[in-house]
């Protein structure tokens, strides 16, 4: 008579085999958990988290996430997690090495799907030269173990259109390629052949002359919903989604959701998180570095649930923290901002316990700003006004002036200094919280925190930019004057 551990072992492996090769290991409910938006994630080796323009794809109790790694060596990493928080670094399942045409070459936007039929992972990707963006081909690859080793298939222009930001869709065993098409002017939908390798037909064009690019489709209930963002570059844009009952449309006019500039992101998919209390819906989106001029794989991730004001609509609203409970299926947002836009602020250094003001009360441009003891001046107080996805322009009461750093330095050392409101990304900050009732303020163009020089205590010591390193003297605290 068999064992019954070994008995349960061969009927363990016959559900890996059916469930595609995927070796799961059962593992308890995933707890709730809380991530903060807007920033870098981070994997279990506390490694920044290499998945940009990426998607997901469940299989078994694990969530699998692939995206752009811009390493200079890898295409596509792949990472999974339980919760959708915790994530495990996987696997590098595109590189340089993986063919002779990909030595030199970007890969953008990566997806895969699982075809149940041919029991293979079916990736899809926007390949370019690796020097600029002629070539404007699809790229696939496939593999029977969703961490790979992945075959490459090569790249080509879907029935001869070129093709730049995309994604794919399995709609109940047929899938779709959506791509961005006529140098971004339209957006075409395929319909894929049986294996999900190649393009079978053109389903329809959508939104002739319209320019959108960062495609992300998911249905809810009879609803398709198709999310896609302007094409400005590296720079955020208004989002905008579009409604039919079938892929193959006629699908609705474009609707404006989110704000000005999406929170400082650009679509890249939209994930069903299904479980015990039903499906909730969690957009992703990328914070490119190339906005504030930084290297891209530095860029950062923007995660938030969506509503539905009805069935054939959708909302985003920013939050700086979600909490996702992957096991019931919810996605809940709460807001903790450390200041508010109608109040007037003294910031004090932890530090020095001195306030940030300007320079004899200047109201010029280019005006130095020191800390110095709470004198009662207006020029010592300040008022944060939100732009979006919690980027702030810093105001002095005064002069009317925003914090600036001049010339959109990115160096150690420059002066912070007051200027006319330009827009720029010089004059705007983020607030990071030290966890313990402080915050640093980061400059969005230099990614540099202010820094009082040489971690003074004394009147008169002036406000720098410098690398993070963690200091009481790049601390400061908020307090409402009246």
């Amino acid at each position: 008579m068999m064992h019954r551990k070994v008995r349960f072992f061969f009927v363990y492996l016959l559900l890996i085999s059916l469930c595609g090769g995927v070796f799961v290991i059962p593992s308890a409910t995933a707890a709730p958990v809380t991530i903060d938006n807007g920033l870098q994630f981070k994997d279990t080796s506390g490694n920044p988290i290499q998945a940009h323009g990426g998607g997901m794809l469940k299989s078994g109790s694990y969530y699998y996430w692939f995206g752009e790694n811009r390493d200079g060596t890898n295409y596509v990493s792949v990472y999974r997690s339980t919760d959708l928080k915790n994530w495990q670094f996987r696997a590098h399942v595109l590189s340089k090495t993986s063919h002779p045409e990909l030595a030199a070459a970007n890969i953008e936007r990566p997806k895969v799907l699982y075809n149940a039929s041919t029991g293979k992972y079916v990736m899809w990707m926007h390949k370019e030269n690796g020097s600029d963006y002629g070539e404007a081909r699809v790229a696939v690859a496939s593999a029977s173990n969703i961490e790979g080793p992945y075959t490459y298939h090569g790249s080509f222009r879907p029935l001869d259109y070129d093709s730049r930001d995309l994604t794919v869709y399995n709609d109940n065993g047929t899938a779709y390629l959506i791509s961005a098409t006529q140098v971004n002017a339209d957006l075409n939908i395929y319909r894929l052949s049986p294996d999900f390798l190649s393009v079978e037909s053109l389903v329809t064009t959508l939104w002739d002359n319209q320019y959108r690019e960062a495609p992300a489709i998911f249905k809810r209930g009879s609803t398709y919903f198709l999310l896609t963002s302007g094409a400005t570059g590296w720079n955020p844009n208004q989002a905008k989604y579009a409604t039919a009952s079938s892929i193959a449309g006629p699908w609705s006019s474009l609707s404006n959701v989110g704000n000005a500039n999406t929170f400082q992101s650009q679509s890249t998919y939209v994930l069903p998180v299904q479980g015990t209390s039903g499906t909730s819906y969690l957009y992703m989106g990328d914070r490119w570095a190339g906005a504030w001029g930084g290297p891209v794989n530095t860029s950062e991730y923007v995660w938030l649930p969506i509503s539905f004001p009805s069935a054939t609509s959708m909302s985003l609203s920013w939050y700086d923290q979600i909490t996702i409970d992957a096991a019931a299926g919810t996605i809940s947002g709460t807001n903790n901002p450390p200041v508010n836009t109608s109040s007037w602020y003294k910031i004090k250094n932890r530090n020095s316990n001195l306030i940030l003001g300007v320079t004899n009360g200047s109201v010029d441009n280019s005006a130095v700003i020191e800390q110095y003891s709470d004198g009662g001046w207006t020029s010592q107080h300040w008022q944060f006004t939100d732009v979006g996805g919690r980027y702030y322009k810093i105001k002095n009461r005064n002069s009317g002036k925003v914090l600036d750093i001049p010339s959109s330095s990115t160096a150690d050392g420059t002066h912070v200094t007051q200027y006319t409101d330009n827009g720029g990304l010089n004059q705007l900050f983020r607030l990071l919280g030290t966890g313990d009732g402080y915050f640093k303020i980061m400059n969005v163009k230099s990614r540099k925190v202010i820094t009082i020089t040489d971690g003074s205590t004394m009147s008169g010591a002036d406000a720098i930019q410098m690398t993070d390193d963690g200091g009481t003297d790049q601390h400061f605290s908020f307090a409402t004057t009246s």
